[in-house]
């Protein structure tokens, strides 16, 4: 009997099938991006709240954050920090010290869907270096805040970790406040509309 290759694809409930090896930009949808992220929990759904906190919300976080930060970057620089977690719609999220153990294939396997995803929505792949630090800027300080917020942890364990955002930081409260998949997935694809004008 011959050994077949383990399958590499997922089905959508858009009906695509996406190969996680070869990821091509017709099988990636906004519809199963929205969806998938409204459905993955952040912090392994070890966060306060009657909902899990999804990496839907985590991404508009992430957005608002960074327009605080940069508040004159074009559209397309808001929408590559919208989705710059976009990959977890098809591999999950896992917590950073998981990602550490396992190493180089996950990050391959990410570094894939998020180019294919970038040229699905026209962006830049990949993206320059200075917008990268400055999503990754605001990735940071949105963890800072979850981890505080929602998390449960110490504030001198989350200083340490994430480090300290900037006193003066302004963003809406709203987005810290658990919402149930169907609403983040709401929100999510509106604003994703928004952002591609």
């Amino acid at each position: 009997m011959c050994a077949s290759s383990p399958r590499a694809w997922q089905l959508m409930l858009s009906g695509r099938r996406l190969d996680l090896l070869n990821p091509s930009t017709e099988d990636i949808e906004a519809e199963d991006i929205a969806h998938g992220l409204s459905r993955v929990a952040r912090w392994n759904g070890q966060t306060k709240g009657p909902h899990a906190f999804s990496v839907a919300q985590h991404s508009l976080l992430v957005e608002e954050i960074f327009c605080t930060l940069a508040p004159s970057a074009p559209h397309e620089d808001r929408l590559a920090a919208l989705l710059h977690d976009a990959p977890e719609y098809v591999v999950g999220d896992m917590i950073s010290p998981f990602k550490a153990v396992i190493g180089g294939d996950y990050r391959a396997v990410e570094t894939r869907l998020l180019a294919a995803i970038h040229k699905r929505f026209d962006l830049q792949t990949p993206s320059t270096a200075a917008l990268t630090l400055a999503i990754k800027e605001a990735d940071r300080i949105t963890a800072y805040l979850e981890a505080v917020t929602l998390a449960n942890f110490k504030e001198e364990d989350a200083l340490m970790i994430f480090g300290k955002p900037p006193v003066d930081l302004s963003f809406n409260n709203e987005f810290l406040t658990p919402i149930s998949s169907e609403n983040a997935k709401g929100a999510f694809l509106n604003h994703l509309a928004t952002l591609k004008g």
